[in-house]
């Protein structure tokens, strides 16, 4: 198996396990299901496989086959809805199959977004802050739904634990740090896609989100004039102005342009760099790496220097 594949989706016993479900396949075997029944989750926030990833599974599935099978969920109209495996169908569909191996689970319209959440984030290695954003918002909501407690926060009839916890708790991030992702969400699309390019920080763009639509996107606009960011400092006091009711079109254009930041944060995107690294290379290999690199660098340019003062 690629690790493509085997990064996109656990074994299926190992799902199961994870997912608390039992199987409804006949005699617990994946079904063979028609590709053109297999839809896409609507609204899922996740990307595709880029090129070369999914050329990799292309090539496995060609040589070895679709060794773990999707989970998707039956439709009234016959077709079905995947909850994990969408990288899967589409490679399926490139290399020429005809059907693809499934296990089929009923469960309801919540039930089944937190599962498509869960297997995503527990799956992926690398996700932008817009998914997780994008992904944190879809499962709290979905929690607070299925116990009918939207206004309390709660998760489990029984506890008292917040949804946001109970995600903390599954994901590693803290509460706060997952309310501050779905802080994200509130900004307007346009502000989103910089995020998602790199050209927008996760601290200021999270205090930006703070600004009503009209206000950001006057933000956006002296961005691509001037061709900067805000920083956090920048970003706060945006913030800090929308909230006593201060914030104008010119105060937005004075603060992003005449007032500096102390500092600067250079960001690097995981897609960015991602070329220059073996396949399989971690964000935090890639940033050991470039700082050793950098401490390399620093080095036979402080000699050359004492070299040329000793001439």
């Amino acid at each position: 198996m690629s690790n493509s594949e085997n990064k996109e989706l656990f074994s299926g016993l190992t799902f199961d396990q994870m997912l608390g479900l039992e199987d409804q396949s006949t005699d617990g075997k994946p079904l063979e299901l028609d590709i053109d029944t297999l839809l896409p989750f609507p609204n899922q926030p996740f990307h595709p496989y880029k090129e070369d990833e999914m050329e990799k599974m292309v090539e496995s599935i060609k040589e070895n086959g679709v060794i773990s099978p999707i989970v998707v969920r039956p439709k009234e109209d016959g077709t079905y809805e995947i909850i994990s495996g969408h990288n899967r169908v589409e490679a399926c569909r490139r290399a020429g199959f005809t059907a693809v191996p499934s296990f089929i689970r009923e469960v309801d319209d919540d039930t089944a977004v937190i599962l498509m959440v869960d297997s995503n984030l527990r799956q992926r290695e690398e996700l932008s802050d817009i998914e997780k954003a994008k992904a944190y918002e879809l499962k709290m909501n979905a929690m607070k739904r299925s116990v009918g407690r939207k206004s309390k926060n709660v998760s489990q009839v029984g506890t008292q634990k917040r949804t946001d916890q109970i995600i903390a708790e599954q994901t590693g991030d803290s509460r706060n740090q997952i309310q501050r992702y779905i802080r994200l969400t509130k900004l307007i699309p346009s502000l989103q896609d910089i995020v998602e390019k790199g050209k927008l920080a996760f601290n200021p763009a999270v205090e930006l989100s703070y600004l009503d639509p009209a206000d950001q996107a006057v933000v956006q606009e002296v961005m691509e004039r001037e061709e900067t960011a805000p920083s956090l400092s920048q970003a706060q006091k945006l913030k800090k102005m929308a909230k006593d009711g201060t914030i104008t079109d010119q105060r937005i254009d004075e603060v992003l342009t005449v007032e500096k930041p102390m500092y600067e944060t250079i960001t690097f995107r995981f897609n960015t760099v991602e070329e220059y690294f073996p396949s399989g290379t971690t964000g935090k290999e890639m940033q050991d790496i470039i700082l050793k690199l950098l401490k390399d660098y620093q080095q036979s340019w402080q000699k050359k220097r004492q070299q040329e003062v000793e001439r």
